[in-house]
């Protein structure tokens, strides 16, 4: 038998070619297809059968995620806009009793309201800022006839506590008007976490952070003031929670980018695998593909010396 040659772009000889009776050399014996009615093989093996189905359910799953954080980010776009709406229809608006507002959500975060009663304990919230100024809100608590306290902050002083005198609050019954807010949080929106304040000051308008610092139920809301009190600066209304273009905002978005890249990473795996396994088989078809061989242990000298003495000579 002769080595041949396949006519192929690397010209690989695949060893002696076999022949019939009469010498005659037979033609090499053809590959086995790579496809079977149109499919590649390998795509019908189990552990492509795993990687297709991961496929399948990894991409709507990603592009599903995607397409929810971006829903969410639109909606606080949404709710961002139709604040800043309702805010300046509430500057027109007539306003109402509080106890038709209570209790405080996105739709009635900003109204005007009403409220009459008579001003008690006075504190201070600092760390708070205006107009690119630090300083303190004045927060003084309005008991109501239905006796609970409201908070209302009656204005905003520059400065650090105590570096100026705060205005005493008006004795007697008074009526107040302003726009309602909803009790903040602690860590949100710039509103500090910390305690250990002195005495006489908050970190939060809330009935939480309230509850220890007075001895009577507070409303889970609070009031600032349309004018400012006793030449005090008007402390402007703010959004309503989870209605502003925050960093949770961004952050849906960012997640919405993240789960898109995810789906196009799987897709492009799938490729990159897929392109390796066809790859692979036309290296064997051409006979590039490394030959899995056993070696012949070499025979040591030791060993040939001494079967050449035993060897009987004739």
């Amino acid at each position: 038998m002769t080595p041949y040659c396949l006519p192929s772009p690397a010209f690989r000889c695949r060893g002696p070619q076999p022949v019939d009776n009469f010498g005659t050399p037979r033609p090499a014996p053809a590959p086995a297809p790579r496809t079977f009615g149109g499919v590649y093989r390998f795509l019908l093996t189990p552990r492509w059968w795993g990687i297709n189905l991961f496929v399948l359910l990894a991409i709507p799953f990603c592009v599903f995620m995607g397409s929810w954080q971006l829903s969410r980010f639109e909606a606080r776009v949404e709710d961002h806009r139709s604040a800043e709406e309702r805010a300046a229809a509430d500057e027109r608006t007539v306003a109402r009793p509080l106890s038709e507002l209570l209790p405080v959500d996105k739709e009635t975060s900003g109204d005007q309201t009403t409220v009459s009663g008579r001003y008690g304990e006075q504190l201070l919230v600092p760390d708070r800022e205006l107009d690119g100024e630090r300083g303190s809100y004045v927060l003084t608590l309005l008991h109501t006839d239905g006796g609970k306290a409201l908070p209302v902050v009656r204005g905003w002083l520059p400065g650090a506590p105590g570096a100026v005198k705060v205005p005493e609050p008006p004795r007697g019954e008074v009526t107040v008007t302003g726009a309602l807010q909803a009790s903040e949080n602690p860590g949100e929106n710039g509103v500090s976490a910390r305690g250990g304040l002195p005495a006489g000051q908050t970190a939060a308008i809330s009935a939480a952070s309230l509850v220890n610092l007075v001895p009577y139920e507070v409303y889970d809301a609070w009031v600032t003031l349309n004018e400012g009190d006793s030449g005090m600066r008007a402390v402007p209304v703010s959004a309503a929670p989870d209605t502003g273009l925050d960093l949770k905002a961004f952050q849906n978005l960012g997640y919405t980018g993240e789960w898109f890249v995810f789906a196009g990473f799987v897709v492009f795996m799938w490729f990159r695998l897929f392109r390796r396994e066809v790859e692979f088989l036309r290296d064997a078809e051409m006979g590039l593909a490394p030959a899995q061989t056993s070696p012949v242990p070499a025979q040591a000298p030791s060993d040939a010396a001494h079967d050449t003495d035993s060897t009987p000579v004739r």
